[in-house]
């Protein structure tokens, strides 16, 4: 059977009419579904987000890409509040977290680091060291620091972050998106598996 993870929205303003929209990539779906997941999309209002996690039975957290933090010039911030409270249910409760880009962003923050405006990193593919592996690029800011405590697995070429892990607890970070690669790649899927226990 699927296991459920929620997993956080961007905020979209339609520019015709100012609405704010919450907003999820549809390819998240298909990704998940080969992870053997099912996601539960978050509002971006702190309660009733809250509410919700509390009425189901989740195997996780997904904080997704999309909006930079409010603290850096971000203009949504009810996404970060919404994933404050989530990321301290989760953390409380012992569950899973995994950020992917701004999420990994939003992590690296909640944990004391340092985020720095990059260039060259948005619309590309580099690879990862000492891996090799290449992933996509999507962002504009970097993890420039991170405190004592946290497990850096992975760098770009230019020494911006690309992956973490709080040591002693399963809070994890990748920079790249697992969900905008066809076909997915199995290392995602196998990190995602393993992360959630979702079964091969």
């Amino acid at each position: 059977m699927s296991r459920l993870v929620a997993v956080s929205q961007r905020v979209a303003i339609d520019p015709a009419t100012g609405e704010r929209r919450d907003a999820l990539d549809q390819r998240w779906g298909p990704f998940l579904q080969a992870c053997g997941l099912t996601a539960l999309p978050l509002p971006n209002h702190a309660d009733q987000a809250m509410a919700l996690v509390a009425e189901v039975t989740l195997a996780g957290v997904v904080l997704s890409g999309g909006n930079d933090l409010a603290a850096y010039g971000g203009n949504a911030p009810e996404r970060d509040e919404t994933e404050r409270r989530l990321v301290a249910w989760a953390r409380q409760h012992r569950l899973p977290v995994l950020g992917v880009c701004r999420g990994a962003q939003h992590l690296a923050h909640l944990l004391g680091g340092r985020l720095e405006r990059i260039n060259g990193h948005a619309g590309t593919r580099h690879p990862l060291l000492p891996s090799g592996r290449e992933v996509n690029s999507y962002h504009c800011f970097a993890i420039a620091e991170l405190p004592a405590g946290i497990d850096v697995s992975a760098r770009a070429a230019d020494g911006g972050i690309e992956s973490f892990r709080l040591s002693g607890e399963n809070v994890t970070a990748i920079m790249w998106h697992p969900e905008r690669e066809d076909p997915p790649s199995p290392e995602d899927i196998a990190l995602f598996q393993s992360l959630f226990g979702a079964a091969a």
